[in-house]
């Protein structure tokens, strides 16, 4: 059986003209530390192989406080580290207000990029993306706020976040400009993508994937279930044939599918975050993809 082609080094981030690692690294729990401990979780994706840095306002939130804390720390780092905001392709997302849900009109989204920017320490955003979608605004009204951000310059791109393959497809049909990106959660533990159309839709539209929660909310590293045991397994078996990591597996099984998503790694460990270079050298035969897919189905295929 062939094997399929390997995860180039670099891939376009859709329609956007950008180019981006084939793994991100996120910033979900990103906070809490100092400048000089941010720096080396930075440093370590950048060693690894990552250019594409992953955040939002709402990162750092713990259900009382902390909204904006994750920008704030990126924007201490840029400051102490001149030249570190260029080595990356940024990306922030915006939309959701505690304790207000979601909120994408044009007057909020504006209000919170801007906040993003001040927080970040800088004018530009690589990719803008809205953080889940708003059920009261009018798919016009986000596309207009969404257009606005580029016409000022101050984003380069924009995309989806927890949309809809329908919701993305309204979104798109008022914009004149590419919508670049779905991020959805993906992993072999959440296969919604892959079923319900988006990563048709993706490849249809020429919209990079960015796959949030790839190790299944940790439940790959420490399965506490059949279904989740034999998935890991299944990896294992693939991980032991590469000499890889059974994350750095994961990784590489997500990335193996024509959409080419991106899995965006969550660790703020410098030494799993080395790890996840493996992926990039891990190839798959058919029949070693359909394996995990069949576990993480948990039936055969028809």
């Amino acid at each position: 059986m062939s094997q399929l082609d390997p995860t180039p080094k670099a891939i376009p981030l859709g329609k956007s003209g950008i180019l981006v690692s084939p793994i991100a690294w996120g910033m979900w729990r990103f906070a809490g530390v100092g400048v000089a401990e941010g720096r080396v979780l930075i440093e370590a994706a950048f060693d690894a192989g990552v250019t594409l840095f992953d955040t939002a306002d709402i990162y750092g939130f713990d259900g009382a406080g902390g909204f904006g804390d994750a920008e704030v720390l990126l924007g201490r780092i840029f400051a102490d580290s001149p030249g570190l905001r260029e080595r990356m392709i940024l990306s922030t997302k915006g939309g959701i207000l505690p304790p207000l849900p979601y909120d994408s009109s044009p007057t909020y989204l504006a209000k919170a990029l801007d906040a993003s920017l001040k927080r970040l320490g800088v004018e530009q955003v690589d990719l803008y993306q809205i953080h889940r979608p708003d059920i009261l605004t009018h798919p016009h009204e986000a596309a207009r706020a969404l257009e606005d951000m580029v016409t000022a310059g101050k984003v380069r791109a924009v995309g989806v976040s927890n949309y809809t393959p329908a919701q993305a497809q309204a979104l798109a049909s008022f914009l004149t400009i590419p919508l670049v990106s779905h991020q959805p959660e993906f992993s072999p533990l959440h296969l919604e993508p892959l079923e319900n159309g988006l990563f048709d839709q993706a490849m249809e539209r020429d919209m990079a994937v960015l796959a949030w929660s790839p190790l299944g909310g940790g439940r790959l590293g420490v399965p506490a279930d059949a279904r989740s045991a034999a998935v890991a397994a299944a990896l294992d078996r693939k991980a032991a044939e590469t000499g890889a990591s059974r994350a750095a597996t994961a990784y590489s099984w997500i990335m193996a599918h024509p959409v080419r998503a991106i899995p965006i790694v969550g660790t703020q460990n410098p030494a799993r975050i080395a790890e996840l270079a493996q992926a990039f050298a891990i190839t798959w035969t058919r029949q070693d993809w359909y394996d995990v897919l069949v576990a993480a189905r948990g039936e055969a295929l028809p």
